[in-house]
Order: C-alpha cells, then sequence, then structure tokens
C-alpha cells in the first residue's frame, strides 16, 4: 500500500471517530433531556449495538430460552447480506458492537469473517461464549480476526459445580480454550482480544468465588468478572438463588422473592444501543429474548428509519411513563449486576 493510500485510510478513520464523538454527545444529550421533560427525545444514533450470529446452542443452560430450545420466535443463523447491511449502515456513528444475544457464537462458521468486517471499519467488536470451540485453530483466527474482547462463561472450579449449570459442557473444554486463546496471543503477540473469565454465582457456587479468582490467576486470564445470575421464576423461590444477596438479584421477603432494581423511569439503553437479531429484527435490548417488541426490520427499512420511527417512539414513551409496566424490565439488572476484579 502506498503512502496516498495510507493517507487517505488515516483521513477517514480521523473522521470517523469525529463523528461517533458527536454521536455520543447528542445521544447523551438528548437522554437527558427526555428524562427532564418526560417525552422521548433522540439526537443521535447507537453507539452500541448487539447482533445474533446464531441462536444454536451446544449446551442446554436452565435459564436460557438457547438452552431450553424454548424460542416463539424463528430460530438459525446470521447471514452475510444481512450483517452486512447492518454495518454499512451503523459504523459512522457506532463504534462497539458485541457479536452476543443468544446462542453459541462460534457455531456460525461465518463468526470471525464478521468480527474482520466490523474491525476493519474500526469498531471496537465483543463476544460471549462458552469455549467449546476454541481450539488451537480457532484461537489463532480469533485473534487474527481483530476481536477486542471476548466474555468466557465458567461457573465453576469443577464439573460437578460447573455442569449443574451449563448442561452438557465440559469444564475441561472451557478451560482448554482459555489456554489455546492465551497462548494464540502470544504466538501473535497481540494484546487482543482481553480475555473475560464470567462467573456467575448461584447457591451451588457462591462458596467458589475465592478460588475461581486463584484459578483465573492460574490461567492468566486478564480479567474475571463476578456477576449475579437472572431468574425467571424467582417470586417462589428457586434452588439457583445464593444465600448471599450481596450476589443476588433478588431480596428475600416473608413470602417469597422480590427485585432489587426499583425501574426507574428510564433507560440508557433505548437512547445508546440495540440488538438485531440473527434475522434483521430490531428490539430494545437484550432482555427482549423472544424478540417480542420487534421495532423494524433492517432487511425491510434503513436503520435510521427504525430508529426514529413510530414504533420506537412508542416503546420509549411507555418507557418514561412507567417502566414496571414493560415486562421485559421487570428482571432488568441495568446498573446492578456485575462486580470485576
Amino acid at each position: 500500500m502506498n503512502k496516498n493510500s495510507l493517507d487517505i485510510l488515516n483521513l477517514l478513520s480521523k473522521n470517523i471517530r469525529h463523528k461517533r464523538v458527536f454521536n455520543g454527545i447528542k445521544v447523551l444529550s438528548s437522554y437527558f433531556v427526555s428524562k427532564i421533560v418526560k417525552r422521548p427525545i433522540q439526537w443521535g444514533f447507537p453507539i452500541s449495538i448487539s447482533i445474533e450470529p446464531t441462536t444454536s446452542c451446544n449446551l442446554r443452560c436452565p435459564q436460557c430460552p438457547s438452552g431450553l430450545r424454548e424460542f416463539s420466535r424463528p430460530t438459525g443463523m446470521l447471514q452475510k447480506e444481512v450483517y452486512q447491511k447492518i454495518i454499512n449502515e451503523i459504523y459512522q456513528t457506532t463504534g462497539y458492537i458485541t457479536f452476543y444475544f443468544q446462542g453459541e457464537p462460534y457455531l456460525n462458521t461465518d463468526f470471525l469473517e464478521m468480527v474482520k468486517y466490523a474491525h476493519d471499519k474500526h469498531i471496537y467488536s465483543a463476544t460471549s461464549t462458552n469455549a467449546h470451540y476454541l481450539n488451537q485453530e480457532n484461537a489463532i483466527k480469533t485473534v487474527e480476526s481483530g476481536l477486542d474482547r471476548i466474555i468466557i462463561s465458567i461457573d465453576g472450579i469443577d464439573q460437578a459445580s460447573y455442569g449443574k449449570y451449563r448442561i452438557g459442557g465440559k469444564l475441561e473444554k472451557v478451560l482448554e480454550g482459555t489456554k489455546n486463546l492465551v497462548e494464540a496471543k502470544k504466538q501473535l503477540k497481540s494484546k487482543t482480544p482481553h480475555i473475560i473469565w464470567q462467573f456467575i454465582v448461584f447457591n451451588h457456587n457462591e462458596h467458589q468465588l475465592e478460588d475461581i479468582k486463584t484459578l483465573s490467576e492460574t490461567y492468566q486470564v486478564d480479567e474475571l468478572a463476578i456477576k449475579t445470575a437472572q431468574i425467571y421464576d424467582y417470586e417462589t423461590g428457586n434452588e439457583l438463588i445464593p444465600e448471599n444477596e450481596a450476589f443476588s438479584r433478588y431480596q428475600k421477603k416473608e413470602d417469597g422473592y422480590e427485585f432489587k432494581n426499583k425501574l426507574l423511569n428510564h433507560c440508557w439503553r433505548l437512547w445508546s444501543a440495540c440488538v438485531f437479531t440473527w434475522d434483521g429484527n430490531v428490539v430494545p435490548c437484550c432482555f427482549d429474548k423472544d424478540a417480542t417488541y420487534q421495532l423494524g426490520n433492517i432487511m425491510q427499512a434503513k436503520f435510521k428509519e427504525i430508529w426514529q420511527g413510530n414504533n420506537y417512539q412508542v416503546f420509549r414513551t411507555q418507557l418514561l411513563k412507567g417502566r414496571k409496566h414493560i415486562d421485559i424490565c421487570k428482571n432488568c439488572s441495568e446498573g446492578t449486576s456485575v462486580w470485576k476484579s
């Protein structure tokens, strides 16, 4: 590549960064104005988005629609034409993409190629995985794709504890996948992806918190995230809810449990982010797992029209008037769910 070509690429990169910064200012401003005037004002476009590579998963986790095979919406794999249309319409204002909604991303054979496409447009990329497909080849390809951040689910220090929730999974595969990725980074002399072990606290593993910290140091991961569990049928109690309420989204009351989050009538996510399902539907956030609130489809309209359209404004209005009346908000942990060490 000659000097003129490099100069053009650098100029385009700076131009995109400036657009994203300006867009972020507009989004933040409109969010605060909306809170004050109690009606939806939207001046910018999403700072971050989530895209669903697939609804398929190799595990059968009991609190996950992918694991339970209980989706009420169509299931499938994200196709290149859908994905590229999304990226081409949002990349100038969106700087962060999460390749995850439901399912195991590595089951989509085009997943890492999609990451590379986003990386080439200077979009910070992240994903979440159960690490069962991080063999040596995929680990090398993951580093080469330019993926910036990877969350690996590891909810136990032994097979009995890990397999209690990650049904069908093998802890040894998680440890092997982590090792492969760490070694691939060293081999390619890369600082990315930033490797995070995510430990969801349940009743059966809450006694292992100190041990998981030690294990994370042994396997040289970059970060350990301790996360609370989302439980669907929490009201009357559930065996998965931990005893230590510091690591629970729920607190005991006389006749069962109640949710800790007070559900204030505003939500940063509705102004700053959105989720794309594998088939191009736009939904408000990651808590709409069955895509109940479909606000538009990227293959039927431009994203700008969807984001600023009537369906989105109606939903934002409902949220500002009474978030507790929106079912997907009732189990939302925004701002309350993760501790890092």
